[in-house]
């Protein structure tokens, strides 16, 4: 492969939550209507160009794992469900990101359908959960600096969740 095909293009709206170890996007390919199958195939090669070990989907449908296998990454899905359902999923979901991020080589993209509350709520809960932030107002400015997106609602919700349910991670060192 020669050119743009052999680097590949960048998922949408990606972002660094952790340099080098933890990123989000969009789902690879665009969400709903504008999912492209050709765009997701140059989004995966841009993520094996680019050393990502995993990609963790936080859909409830199967969208787009089988394209993980043809790409050669592995993959978890570790669903977010309903609004209703997301408190009762956050551990899950961090403990899943966490016992990736252990090993110092692992390069991890977390997607939801689209890059937006849920998926930054997620992140700001995760950000508290490993300890790399105290407390929620905090949480919520680091994401929405590194987003350049304010988080609405649904997000400042998963930050609450996580903070009232104490999700934090329980050391074993």
């Amino acid at each position: 492969m020669k050119g743009r095909w052999a680097q590949g293009l960048e998922p949408r709206f990606f972002c660094w939550i952790i340099k080098d170890s933890l990123a989000g996007s969009e789902r690879p390919g665009g969400f709903a209507r504008n999912h492209r199958k050709v765009r997701r195939q140059e989004e995966l090669i841009w993520l094996r160009q680019h050393g990502f070990t995993h990609v963790v989907s936080l859909l409830e449908s199967s969208h787009n794992l089988h394209a993980y296998d043809e790409a050669g990454i592995a993959y978890l899905q570790v669903p977010l469900g309903r609004n209703d359902e997301i408190p009762q999923r956050l551990a899950e979901i961090y403990r899943t990101i966490a016992r990736f991020l252990e090993d110092p080589a692992e390069r991890v993209l977390v997607h939801y359908e689209e890059f937006g509350d849920r998926l930054i709520g997620v992140f700001a809960g995760y950000l508290i959960y490993s300890g790399l932030v105290p407390e929620g107002p905090h949480a919520i400015q680091v994401l929405e600096k590194q987003t350049g997106r304010q988080m609405g609602t649904i997000g400042r919700e998963i930050v609450a969740a996580t903070l009232s349910d104490r999700l934090l991670r329980q050391r074993t060192e």
